[in-house]
């Protein structure tokens, strides 16, 4: 896992084309954000008070987005922590591996929209926070 740290992620604004009928962002893998896209999955129906994520990845990359509604992800590299609120669907936030996430504060009817490096792969999960921070610790 690399020695990642919280300054690593970033929100990256995603191309946003108007139109009266509606508007419309793209992203393709390797152009709008830094990974190929080998998955695509999306949060919804989350009930009130509920929280997501609870994880950190070894190597996948994620971009989170907001495709609708508005939540906050707490990230964290084991020594420093952010909270990120995301609520337009023109913004994504980078998550590199090495990152522990959580997803809190999910307004009505929001979706979560994750785009991945990588295909789902149970092994790349850290699922345990203090596991999380030992191994962090000996990077």
């Amino acid at each position: 896992m690399k020695h990642t740290k919280v300054t690593d992620c970033r929100l990256i604004e995603l191309p946003k084309i108007h139109n009266r009928s509606g508007n419309i962002t793209a992203i393709n893998g390797l152009t709008e954000i830094p990974f190929d896209i080998e998955r695509v999955y999306y949060l919804y129906d989350i009930p009130g008070g509920a929280e997501r994520g609870g994880h950190a990845h070894k190597e996948l990359q994620q971009m989170i987005v907001a495709a609708s509604g508005s939540f906050d992800v707490l990230i964290d590299d084991g020594k420093n922590q952010k909270m990120i609120s995301l609520n337009r669907p023109y913004y994504g936030l980078l998550v590199e591996p090495g990152i522990w996430r959580e997803l809190h504060n999910f307004s009505s009817g929001s979706i979560c929209l994750v785009l991945a490096s990588q295909h789902y792969k149970e092994s790349d999960y850290i699922r345990d926070y203090e596991q999380f921070i030992k191994i962090k610790n000996h990077a």
